[in-house]
């Protein structure tokens, strides 16, 4: 059964440690819920789940194989929606989408992506005019065009309404009930039935610094 893990994970930003002694593990159909005050280590966290970060010390593994070892498989596999909208203002909505599903090889699901978050009427409109919900949505449509076992998703109800984040809710849960897993940052509540929680100021050390 493949597991997604962090062992003795610490992260270091800057000089300053940022957490210590982490560790985790999600099934299938398995999510996990960081939470924590600003500064804690969400967002990094996340970084390091998605390889965009390496972690001072620990490893991250998918199946019991360090992520580090092959990048280009752990990013076949899975979705990272950070703070910023990867949303280029060039190209229209459905362009963009279109791009980043491409990278998975399912350009063909990208319409019914767009239908799924309400965006559909915006297909054609370049991202540069898109008001900071209707990103979001671009982003989160970028999820569904392309399906991944893994979606690392940081603070993703930031901007939607109350309709889109229902909407979001029942992605999730269909993505669970397939086998995928989701790990996801807030600060409000997503119900995420069986979810594990992760605080992470459990894991800030006592010093803060790192020598150089």
């Amino acid at each position: 059964m493949t597991q997604f893990t962090g062992k003795d994970l610490l992260c270091v930003r800057g000089g300053r440690v940022v957490f210590t002694g982490l560790d985790f593990s999600v099934g299938p159909g398995g999510a996990l819920v960081l939470i924590g005050p600003n500064g804690s280590g969400k967002s990094s966290l996340l970084r390091l789940m998605a390889g965009l970060l390496k972690p001072y010390a620990g490893i991250v593994a998918w199946d019991g194989e360090g992520i580090a070892e092959d990048p280009e498989a752990h990013g076949g596999r899975m979705h990272y929606v950070g703070h910023h909208d990867a949303v280029k203002p060039a190209l229209s909505v459905h362009e963009n989408v279109s791009f980043w599903a491409g990278l998975h090889g399912h350009v063909g699901t990208v319409d019914g992506a767009l239908e799924t978050l309400a965006i559909s009427h915006l297909s054609d409109v370049p991202g540069r005019f898109l008001s900071a919900g209707q990103k979001r949505r671009v982003n989160l449509a970028r999820v569904l065009a392309a399906p991944s076992p893994l979606w690392l998703l940081d603070e993703p109800t930031t901007a939607l309404d109350k309709a889109t984040i229902t909407t979001l809710e029942r992605q999730i849960a269909e993505h669970r009930a397939g086998g995928g897993i989701v790990v996801l940052s807030t600060h409000g509540e997503i119900p995420l039935e069986g979810a594990g929680v992760l605080e992470l100021a459990h894991f800030q050390a006592g010093s803060g610094e790192i020598a150089a």
